[in-house]
């Protein structure tokens, strides 16, 4: 049995062993801009909506996302590449703009939306199920554009390309 004394210099040991479990380093500024590449959503009466999405590819990108961000244009967004279909759980933590995000099947197809996610929340937003990729665009765009669940976004990644 472990004494409670010894427990934070076995945390400290653990992580000195396994440096992927440190924190991450503090995040406090906007990213850089990632590269941006088109997609398309077509609504059910075969409307298109054309947006530039920023590729959040990598871990590092993906984990710090649109957080510090003060806006987002009504045809931009972020794109976040799983890579394969896994359920999805994002948060708004240092995000200090609402947003809406849609969870993306792997035929492109809208799985999911959480509409006009809450600024700076900790509270798990989950796709429900498994999804290639999420969408983050400005708080509203859903609503604006009449996007719903099962309307099919066109992008590379899905195979699709508009």
């Amino acid at each position: 049995m472990l004494h409670r004394r010894t427990l934070p210099g076995l945390a400290l040991a653990c992580l000195a062993l396994f440096p992927a479990l440190a924190p991450a380093r503090a995040q406090n500024a906007p990213q850089p801009k990632l590269p941006e590449e088109r997609l398309v959503i077509v609504t059910r009466d075969g409307t298109r909506h054309e947006f530039r999405v920023e590729m959040a590819l990598s871990p590092e990108q993906q984990m710090v996302g649109l957080m510090f961000r003060p806006s987002v244009g009504p045809q931009e967004g972020m794109l976040f590449d799983w890579g394969t279909p896994r359920e999805s759980a994002m948060w708004m933590r240092n995000t200090i703009t609402s947003l809406d995000m849609l969870f993306i099947a792997a035929d492109g197809k809208v799985h999911r939306i959480a509409e006009r996610t809450v600024p700076y929340s900790l509270a798990s937003i989950e796709s429900r199920g498994p999804v290639r990729a999420t969408l983050e665009l400005a708080a509203g765009t859903a609503e604006r554009l009449n996007i719903r669940v099962g309307d099919q976004v066109l992008q590379r990644i899905f195979g699709n390309a508009p």
